[in-house]
């Protein structure tokens, strides 16, 4: 396993980090099953857990508990918050109001007195910078969390962001959470030049592209991936996105057979190859995709294996744009849009 510094915190991190989103009812996992994914994780290296409230509406969170019960000073523990959590409509977003009530709900669950890397999941547009800064500011100095970062926020965003905390003299996000693999490179454009030039850590979720990057997926295999199951249009290959994704990893499983590589030791290799990121998340469902993943933690791609990867998808094309989850406001709501 390799470590980085996460941005310029001086906190060490490996390379991957283990991901919670199928922990429990997304996956099917019991506490039994988790805690063996836990154990495996650190075993093999690792020492940065992420998870968020929501998934599972805070089951996920309840299951890591109990599975890093007795060792959690050796853990890196991330959460996120933001995101709905039930219908009430203050139960979520951005405000000092619903954060500081989330992140007690969230150290309750955890059982923990205080989160490493506290993360706005996504960014709220109806709550202004200095709001949410100021209140995980509070939070930072009260001693509950040690640091806080963005996830998936348009560059704009993080750049407001950044600005924002200086003129309000108040602490500033140090990471940021994007979406970030060989097929959805998008934030090479944008995102990345923003993110190095503020010093963030960058913790890039799905490098395996939902499954597209496993090697489970291929032209001539039905695609039965858990992930298809409840999310069909991203797999149909009737749709020209899709079909796009296919070609692409056709041509990646030929580079990925003469380098003697997995596929996901090619995608997690090429995510973790840019300057601009700190590590690779990775959502095992089962102890056999684990170990899968855990197998490329030490992968370094050589020059031509790039080359030839940016030959098959341009850097800075996303295949799919339509999957972002950074579009500005506009661009998804007409009536925000200047007609």
């Amino acid at each position: 396993m390799q470590y980085r510094s996460l941005g310029r915190t001086g906190v060490q991190v490996s390379s991957l980090v283990l991901g919670a989103m199928n922990f429990g009812r997304l996956g099917n996992s019991t506490q039994d099953e988790v805690t063996a994914m836990v154990d495996v994780a650190l075993d093999g290296g690792i020492n940065l857990i992420d998870t968020a409230d929501m998934y599972g509406q805070g089951e996920s969170e309840e299951l890591i508990s109990k599975a890093i019960a007795g060792r959690r000073d050796d853990i890196v523990l991330a959460t996120k918050a933001s995101m709905p959590m039930g219908e009430e409509r203050n139960h979520r977003g951005g405000s000092r109001r619903w954060l500081v009530t989330a992140l007690d709900d969230s150290l309750r669950r955890l059982g923990v007195d205080h989160i490493d890397l506290y993360q706005i999941h996504r960014w709220d547009p109806s709550v202004g910078d200095e709001e949410t800064l100021s209140a995980l500011t509070d939070l930072q100095r009260a001693g509950k969390i040690r640091y806080f970062g963005s996830s998936t926020f348009p560059a704009y965003r993080i750049v407001q962001a950044q600005w924002a905390a200086r003129e309000h003299h108040l602490s500033r996000y140090v990471t940021e959470q994007p979406n970030y693999s060989i097929l959805q490179r998008g934030i090479e454009t944008h995102v990345l030049p923003v993110t190095q030039e503020y010093g963030l850590g960058v913790l890039v979720w799905s490098p395996l592209a939902s499954g597209w990057l496993s090697g489970a997926i291929r032209a001539d295999r039905e695609i039965t991936t858990s992930r298809a199951a409840f999310m069909p249009h991203r797999f149909d290959t009737a749709i020209p996105a899709n079909q796009a994704k296919m070609n692409a990893v056709e041509q990646l499983a030929e580079v990925a057979d003469q380098a003697g590589l997995t596929m996901i030791q090619l995608a997690l290799g090429f995510v973790t190859a840019h300057p601009g990121v700190t590590s690779a998340i990775i959502g095992p469902r089962t102890m056999a995709h684990l170990h899968s993943q855990l197998a490329a933690a030490d992968t370094v791609l050589p020059a031509d294996v790039l080359d030839a990867i940016d030959s098959i998808v341009a850097p800075g094309v996303d295949l799919a744009p339509e999957e972002k989850h950074d579009t500005p406001p506009s661009l998804l709501d007409a009536s925000l849009r200047r007609r």
